[in-house]
C-alpha cells in the first residue's frame, strides 16, 4: 500500500473550484507519479517533447509544436473513489475538424496487468482559456493503477491530480522493461484527428504491446532536418518508426532527406529496428503518392541490399485497408478513430514483430 495523499506534500495548496471538500491535489512532477513521453519533465518549467536547443533550431512549425504534449502520459495508483485534474494550459488549440477532447483534453485509463482500458475523458470546457479542472468518479474506492494521457495539440505548463484525502498513492503499472518506441512524422503522427488522446495510433499500439513510446509528430513540420534527426538518433529507443512522408514538401525533398534519415539512425544504432512508412491517405492523389512511396521503398530496398536485417517497410496504401477505407478520415487526409485503429493494427503488428523476443 502506498503513502496517503496528504503525506506527499502537506504544504501543497491548489486553488480549486471543484465542490469536493476532501480533495487533495498533488503536482505530478513529484514522486510517486511517473511521467512518460515528455522531455526532462521533472526539471523543465513547462511540459515539452524536445529540448529547447533542438526545438528552437528546427523549422518554425516545430518551434511552435514541440511544446504540444502529444504522447505525454502520467501513471500512478490509488484507492481514491475519484480522480480530478487541474491543468494549467497557456495555449489551447481549436480546430474545426478535431474535437476539443483530442486537442486539449486528458483521458483516463485503468491498467490491469498488461491491459489498459479506457474509463472516461476529462472534458475541457468550450470556453477554456488558461486551463481547466475536471473530476471523474469510480463506483468504489478499490485500488487501481491509472494512466492519464496528455492533450495532443495543446500546451500544458503544469498538471495537478486531485484525490480524496486519506487515499493511498503509489507508483503506476510498469511498461515492459524496454526503451520507448520513437515515432517521427506529420500531423497524423501527432494525433490529428483522434477524438481523444488515447486514440492516437501510437497510444493504441502501446496498450496492445505494453510498451512506452515517444511521439515526435509535428503537424506540417516533420521535414527530416539534420538537427532533429541527429537528436533523435542519439536517443535510447527500442525501435524507430519513420512516418514523415506527408510533410516532405515535394518528392524531391523526400528523395534528398529520406535515406539520409535512415542512415543517420543506422550509423548510431546498427541493430535498431527501423520501420519506414508511407502516407496512409493514398487515395487523395495516387500518382503523387506512388512517387513518394517509391522513394521510401527505395530506401528500404537499398538497406536490404546492404545487408540490413532490421529494416521494415509499410505501404501506406494498406493502412486504411480495403472495405470502408473512405470512412477512415475526417477530411480526406487526417484519420478519425476508425482510421487510427486500422493504422495501429498494421503498424503495431510490425512493431511487435520488430520487438519480438524482447516483449514479455
Amino acid at each position: 500500500m502506498g503513502r496517503k495523499i496528504e503525506e506527499i506534500d502537506s504544504n501543497l495548496k491548489v486553488q480549486t473550484t471543484l465542490t469536493e471538500k476532501d480533495i487533495c491535489f498533488c503536482d505530478i512532477r513529484k514522486p510517486p507519479f511517473q511521467i512518460y513521453g515528455l522531455y526532462n519533465s521533472q526539471n523543465e518549467p513547462v511540459f515539452k517533447r524536445l529540448p529547447d536547443s533542438v526545438g528552437q533550431m528546427t523549422n518554425e512549425g516545430v518551434q511552435v509544436l514541440y511544446t504540444n504534449t502529444a504522447g505525454g502520459r502520467v501513471r500512478f495508483s490509488t484507492n481514491s473513489p475519484y480522480v480530478a485534474i487541474k491543468a494549467v494550459m497557456p495555449a489551447v488549440t481549436i480546430f474545426p475538424h478535431m474535437t476539443a477532447a483530442g486537442t486539449a483534453g486528458f483521458d483516463l485509463y485503468v491498467d490491469q496487468g498488461r491491459r489498459s482500458t479506457y474509463y472516461r475523458t476529462f472534458m475541457p470546457p468550450v470556453d477554456m482559456k488558461d486551463g481547466y479542472e475536471s473530476i471523474l468518479y469510480f463506483p468504489d474506492a478499490a485500488q487501481r493503477s491509472l494512466t492519464i494521457n496528455f492533450p495532443l495539440y495543446s500546451n500544458v505548463d503544469a498538471l495537478y491530480v486531485g484525490l480524496k484525502q486519506g487515499s493511498s498513492i503509489d507508483a503506476g503499472a510498469p511498461y515492459d522493461p524496454l526503451p520507448p518506441v520513437l515515432y517521427y512524422g506529420s500531423s497524423i503522427t501527432q494525433g490529428g484527428c483522434a477524438s481523444r488522446p488515447g486514440n492516437s495510433y501510437q497510444a493504441i499500439i502501446a496498450r496492445r504491446l505494453n510498451c512506452d513510446y515517444i511521439n515526435l509528430g509535428f503537424s506540417g513540420s516533420a521535414r527530416g532536418e539534420d538537427v532533429i534527426v541527429d537528436y533523435m538518433a542519439g536517443l535510447n529507443i527500442s525501435a524507430f518508426v519513420c512516418d514523415y512522408d506527408h510533410n516532405a514538401p515535394t518528392v524531391e525533398h523526400l528523395q534528398a532527406t529520406h535515406e539520409n534519415v535512415y542512415r543517420k539512425f543506422r550509423q548510431r544504432s546498427p541493430e535498431l529496428p527501423i520501420i519506414l512508412v508511407s502516407k496512409p491517405d493514398f487515395d487523395s492523389d495516387p500518382r503523387e503518392n506512388i512517387a513518394r512511396r517509391d522513394v521510401i521503398y527505395a530506401t528500404f530496398i537499398q538497406a536490404v541490399r546492404d545487408g540490413d536485417n532490421n529494416v521494415y517497410f509499410i505501404d501506406g496504401q494498406s493502412l486504411f485497408k480495403d472495405e470502408n477505407r473512405d470512412c477512415c478520415t475526417v477530411d480526406g487526409c487526417h484519420p478519425n478513430d476508425a482510421g487510427f485503429v486500422r493504422m495501429a493494427e498494421t503498424i503495431g503488428e510490425v512493431v511487435g514483430r520488430a520487438l519480438s523476443g524482447r516483449i514479455v
